[in-house]
């Protein structure tokens, strides 16, 4: 069974929590405020494996096979047999919010965690990172229903609303925090008896 590490716990629960605590403030208050996320889980077959030069085949659910290497870092890889079962999870969620209460823009943070499975056992490891930014609003064009924010770094970018009506509410020189969270995990399985 795959532990998962107490820091990449925190990590992933703080970007669930991220996404929760927006929907939850969306009902209620008038803040505009959203959150988007999608999840991709892919599964493929190991159909031939070299463990001395590293290399894996890998079978997909359309009967694509694709061979590639694998580096030192993927210490359990002697666990790997052909029949065995590749199954990767990624998630992306980005969470924003109006905030009118900031009186600086703070700096950007990044955080990430990871974790692996233990000497011996089928590989499988996870990793999360989170990014939290604080960008301002240079722009609003109720007429196409797009905003232009502009971040940290002084990049600027021009987005289309998803619901153009809360563009009625925010004002040029507003705060927009925005946080993207992204999860990738890999488990191996045992060939199905």
């Amino acid at each position: 069974m795959m532990k998962i590490s107490a820091a990449l716990y925190f990590a992933i629960s703080l970007a669930v929590a991220q996404i929760v605590l927006a929907d939850e403030q969306k009902a209620a208050g008038d803040t505009p405020q959203g959150q988007i996320s999608q999840a991709i889980e892919i599964q493929a077959t190991v159909t031939a494996i070299d463990q001395k030069t590293r290399m894996v085949t890998l079978k997909d659910t359309d009967g694509k096979e694709t061979t590639f290497y694998v580096d030192q870092r993927a210490r359990n890889l002697p666990q790997v047999k052909v029949g065995d079962i590749v199954k990767v999870t990624y998630v992306e969620a980005l969470a924003w919010k109006v905030n009118k209460s900031h009186k600086t823009m703070p700096s950007p943070t990044e955080e990430t965690a990871a974790g692996r499975t233990a000497q011996g056992e089928k590989p499988g490891g996870a990793v999360a990172r989170r990014v939290t930014l604080t960008a301002s609003i240079e722009a609003i064009d109720l007429a196409n229903g797009t905003v232009t924010l502009k971040g940290p770094e002084g990049n600027s970018r021009t987005i289309k609303a998803r619901n153009p009506d809360n563009l009625k509410k925010v004002k040029v020189g507003d705060l927009v925090d925005i946080t993207y969270a992204e999860y990738v995990a890999l488990k191996v399985e045992p060939a199905p008896k």
